[in-house]
């Protein structure tokens, strides 16, 4: 089955400063109604501040730096995710939207002055290095954090691929920060792996909604269904440490696994800000049950296709709640090319739940575990190890049973518990579908 693709207009939402944006107009400024509802008086009081500034600050101040910082301080008041972007920025931003750009491998955001680390893409010097989502970032090097902008604070973290930087940590449950050396790299992002769990299921990890990541999720389902010489028995959607990317990519994973009704819906100020998105016939793994892993670092796009699939019944979230990430950016070209990043619009899940600031509650609640094997020395005491005891009467000889073996299941248990407890949950839910 090929992807259900349709033409979905382009708006992307994120958490990171190059984090991915829709790009509209400037539109605002041609407004009749803007003109007319200007606060005269209190630009007055804005020009009179400007002129004092010029005029008895200790030092001379360029105009233009002088305005971009107002401009910054206004949208600063505004939400975490509205900023202005000069020149730099703004190609700082397009940069970082290719999927290709050097340094560390981090979604980032600012929480009371600090870099909060919201997810580490995978297979990245970040996530190699250890760095986890929740993590705050205080030192940049020898430079304190305290006092830069985000955008700030992005720049010095990206750089020349194999140069180094050390990030002080301040991690949740630790007493001492962590100081960790990370080897900047170029950044790549994979946006879909796969591979088969045991015989019938499949995993499907996505790390970051892009354009075409939709149709890279159903050419890798197709592959794991040859792989397993027939088609699936249920599907694992790995969204974890996810921060989110395009919405149409959001829109088509969904779609993959829907075959109707609403999937997200966007509502805002203005009329370019209400979108509705709905799913096509068709679903890619034609019903079979589907376990979606979700945690704090699941947001944006990620919550959208988990609070999709939860409304419609059609998958088990398990994990914790996520981050709660649910509103659209604009990306507003400005004359001087430079651009406003403007917080446009809320987007809701097909119930009409708003998730900004709330997140997605899972509908199994599992936090960050760890495995511990039980030691192997001592074995429990079976019927079979009692001498002379009784053959089984089956003329079969006797066998171990897998009990007894070091299989792949407790691997899985070890390396990642909460994959392991969804992969139980969906051979349930296999079960149960077949006794239907």
């Amino acid at each position: 089955m090929k992807p259900k693709l349709q033409n979905y207009s382009l708006v992307l939402i994120g958490l990171m400063t190059g984090v991915l944006v829709s790009i509209g107009h400037g539109v605002f400024a041609e407004r009749e109604n803007t003109r007319a509802t200007l606060p005269i008086e209190e630009l007055r009081t804005f020009s009179d501040v400007f002129g004092r500034i010029k005029n008895d600050y200790v030092v001379d101040v360029d105009d233009k730096e002088l305005i971009e910082n107002a401009i910054r301080g206004m949208l600063s008041g505004l939400d975490p995710h509205s900023a202005y972007l000069d020149a730099e920025q703004f190609t700082e931003l397009q940069v970082g939207t290719t999927g290709q750009f050097g340094g560390l491998g981090i979604e980032v955001g600012m929480e009371n002055g600090f870099v909060k680390v919201i997810a580490p893409i995978d297979d990245t010097p970040a996530q190699r290095a250890g760095v986890q989502s929740g993590d705050l970032i205080i030192r940049l090097d020898d430079t304190p954090v305290k006092g830069m902008t985000l955008n700030e604070a992005v720049k010095v973290m990206r750089g020349k691929p194999g140069s180094d930087i050390e990030l002080t940590i301040v991690r949740e449950g630790l007493d001492q920060p962590l100081n960790i050396t990370i080897t900047r790299d170029v950044i790549k992002v994979k946006s879909v792996r796969a591979r088969i769990l045991e015989p019938g299921y499949g995993y499907l990890r996505i790390s970051q909604f892009q354009s075409k990541t939709a149709e890279n999720l159903v050419d890798a389902i197709e592959d794991l269904k040859k792989e397993n010489k027939g088609p699936l028995n249920g599907m694992v959607l790995d969204l974890r440490n996810n921060p989110g990317g395009v919405l149409n990519g959001a829109v088509a994973v969904s779609d993959a696994f829907l075959d109707k009704g609403m999937i997200v819906y966007t509502e805002g100020r203005i009329a370019d800000s209400s979108l509705r998105f709905n799913a096509t016939p068709d679903d890619v793994i034609d019903g079979a049950p589907l376990v979606v892993l979700v945690n704090q670092g699941s947001a944006s796009a990620s919550e959208i296709v988990a609070g999709a699939l939860q409304d419609h019944k059609r998958a088990i979230i398990v994990g914790s709640k996520t981050f709660g990430k649910g509103s659209v950016q604009t990306i507003l070209p400005l004359s001087s090319e430079s651009a406003l990043k403007l917080t446009t619009a809320r987007y809701y899940t097909p119930s009409g739940r708003s998730i900004q600031a709330e997140g997605i509650t899972p509908d199994i609640e599992l936090d960050r575990v760890k495995f511990t094997s039980v030691e192997r020395n001592i074995e429990p005491l079976k019927e079979a190890d009692l001498s002379r005891h009784l053959e089984n009467g089956n003329g079969s000889k006797e066998e171990k049973s897998p009990d007894d073996e070091d299989d792949d299941s407790e691997s899985l248990a070890a390396k990642d518990y909460m994959l392991y407890e969804a992969l139980n949950l969906l051979k349930g839910l296999v079960i149960l579908q077949s006794r239907m």
